[in-house]
């Protein structure tokens, strides 16, 4: 298996970089192109835990849409052949400062590179450190 081919890297670097600028704009319609449109999607929150894509959509258009703004470090992103990928990031809260993790399970799907898991927490820790030493 290849691992970390260079334009399959760049190809979810993409999509990662995407979803990105969804999430901080709050452009639910991407979000949901870029999350496999399956009852098998699974989101662990901070404080929820998404079972398929319905789950997901609705705590989209539920969530308050403002305070979105973070800045990220330390992102790695691992392919596995042509069509699996992770993609792990920390992240800082630009109003709060607060760390936290981002981790998603990227598949090349015919309607293009989707997430078809991922997982979100917060950390008790400050960015300094960790997330500085990564980027």
């Amino acid at each position: 298996m290849d691992i970390n081919l260079p334009d399959i890297v760049a190809e979810v670097g993409a999509a990662f970089d995407r979803y990105e600028q969804a999430l901080v704009g709050n452009d639910t319609a991407v979000l949901d192109e870029l999350f496999w449109a399956s009852p098998h999607t699974i989101r662990y929150g901070l404080g929820e835990n998404l079972f398929g894509i319905d789950e997901i959509r609705g705590f989209r258009t539920g969530r308050p849409n403002g305070d979105l703004a973070r800045e990220l470090g330390g992102t790695v992103i691992t392919t596995f052949g042509r069509d699996l990928a992770t993609a792990s990031t920390l992240t800082r809260k630009t109003s709060s400062g607060k760390t936290g993790r981002q981790m998603q399970t990227w598949v090349r799907l015919p309607e293009g590179w989707q997430v078809v898991a991922a997982h979100v927490s917060l950390l008790d820790v400050p960015w300094a450190g960790r997330a500085q030493e990564l980027a």
